[in-house]
């Protein structure tokens, strides 16, 4: 398994962090770090009474252009403009862009009550916004309707009409940025019900490929002994075109693995899946020192939040919880109490559901600010935890959804954290099939652990927290 930050996965994604990204996204991203950055350039020119080049290179004032590019940047990624594009209304976008036009605009203001030199002037903030906030959307739209089409050079012919080929289909077919041209699936027996039309018979395989000349060949049937046809397959393959299993097309449309093609030998036997002891020991590090410097930079709010549940509700600020650790081990996690003292009195252990009524009014917010969980520094600093991994259940919950679920219980492998994989990509869910939906999220995290994937997750967690998401 390859184990840098960066590396080329094919011509249509790349990964970076240790994820498959389109590479359709990454190439939106640059190009419109130079857009902006060419648009308040250009107002330079406009503007200055000196030589743009001496003030902007020899005055060192570049930085202030860069500054403002990317927090205009950070601006779209907050308002998900990244991980979907798709231009569904002009008049929103161009909101948008003013949204993130205008934070940094205030951030450039803010910027000049600490020192003035470090402003760029009025005018050439003016008309490089104005010029932002013209071109962007043009560009956006520009780009979903021709860059997007041009780069979807993968045709993909579907072989087989398993449940698992067709949620990947409908998950690559949502998103076009992944460039993936879906011609359509050969059936087993007979045509079912499919997100694509049926282009015959797996029987007809090489006829098929003769006729439409895919470049890859997505494999996802419901039954192989027997009816995979191996020696065309191996054919196709050495003539050049890319033959993928459905489950690895699933684990990188979705981000998670997929839990229901996962078979005890490929556990056992794979080199791919992790946790490697390497990256754990690595992870202790970090998290210990992130959990010291978590601890001393909240105290000051933790004080606050413990006088406010001290003041608007009866019962201990803190509230102790059993949770199940790495290899099953039991430990007390600490959290500020967002419920009611007498709240699981009658109920016992239940999930938290929305507009649950054991939860305070102040005790809501602590939630949606995901405030309640700054006490688990501490259960990171004395090892309980680390700063990124699966969410530690209760000891009642794991037992029954190791019962209900298979391979519940390899989520134990790592250490559970305050952030997570499964935390940032899925909703707080309260049933069994979010439970399985998460799994598939902390195997995936569990198979790619590492530094880079940690820092991608702390950086969205952020996003997560600002934008009061997946909290209940």
């Amino acid at each position: 398994m390859v184990n840098s930050t960066f590396c080329w996965a094919n011509a249509n994604r790349v990964r970076l962090f240790r994820v498959f990204i389109p590479a359709s996204v990454l190439a939106l991203l640059l190009s419109e770090i130079a857009l902006i950055t060419a648009c308040y350039t250009i107002a330079s020119l406009w503007t200055l009474n000196v030589d743009p080049v001496v003030y902007l290179w020899d005055e060192d004032n570049y930085w202030k252009i860069l500054f403002v590019s990317l927090c205009i940047i950070l601006g779209f990624y907050l308002q998900d403009l990244y991980a979907e594009f798709r231009v569904t209304s002009r008049i929103l976008l161009v909101q948008q862009v003013c949204l993130s036009v205008g934070s940094a605009l205030l951030l450039m203001a803010l910027l000049g009550y600490i020192r003035i030199e470090w402003i760029l002037p009025r005018w050439l903030m003016v008309i490089g916004s104005a010029l932002v906030i013209a071109l962007v959307p043009a560009w956006r739209a520009i780009y979903w309707k021709f860059v997007i089409r041009a780069l979807q050079t993968e045709r993909v012919l579907l072989l087989g009409n398993s449940s698992i080929l067709a949620e990947t289909t409908e998950h690559v077919m949502s998103r076009p940025q992944l460039g993936y041209n879906i011609l359509g699936y050969l059936c087993e027996t007979e045509p079912v019900e499919f997100p694509t039309p049926c282009l015959g018979r797996i029987s007809e395989l090489k006829e098929v490929v003769e006729k439409l000349k895919p470049t890859r060949i997505m494999v996802g049937m419901a039954e192989r002994r027997g009816r995979l046809p191996v020696q065309e397959l191996l054919e196709i393959r050495f003539s050049g075109i890319v033959i993928e299993d459905a489950a690895d097309a699933y684990e990188m449309a979705t981000r998670r693995v997929c839990s229901r093609k996962i078979q005890p030998s490929q556990l056992i036997f794979t080199s791919e899946l992790g946790p490697r002891r390497q990256a754990l020991a690595i992870q202790n590090i970090y998290s210990l020192f992130l959990g010291l410097v978590g601890l001393l930079l909240t105290l000051p709010l933790m004080l606050v939040v413990a006088v406010l549940i001290r003041l608007t509700s009866p019962g201990p600020v803190l509230y102790r919880q059993k949770r199940v650790g790495m290899n099953g081990h039991i430990f007390t996690v600490f959290k500020f109490r967002s419920m009611y003292s007498d709240a699981e009195a009658r109920t016992g252990a239940v999930w938290a559901k929305k507009d649950d009524p054991r939860i305070t009014p102040l005790g809501k917010w602590l939630r949606l600010l995901r405030l309640d969980e700054l006490p688990q520094f501490w259960n990171v600093v004395i090892g309980d935890m680390a700063i990124v991994g699966p969410r530690p259940e209760r000891p009642e919950f794991v037992e029954t959804l190791s019962r209900e679920i298979p391979y519940y219980r390899q989520r134990l492998a790592v250490k559970p954290g305050i952030t997570g994989w499964a935390q940032i990509n899925h909703k707080y869910g309260d049933t069994e099939l979010d439970a399985m939906i998460k799994l598939e999220y902390d195997l995936y995290y569990i198979k790619h652990v590492a530094p880079a994937l940690d820092a991608y997750i702390i950086f969205h967690t952020i996003k997560v927290m600002l934008l009061s998401r997946g909290a209940q």
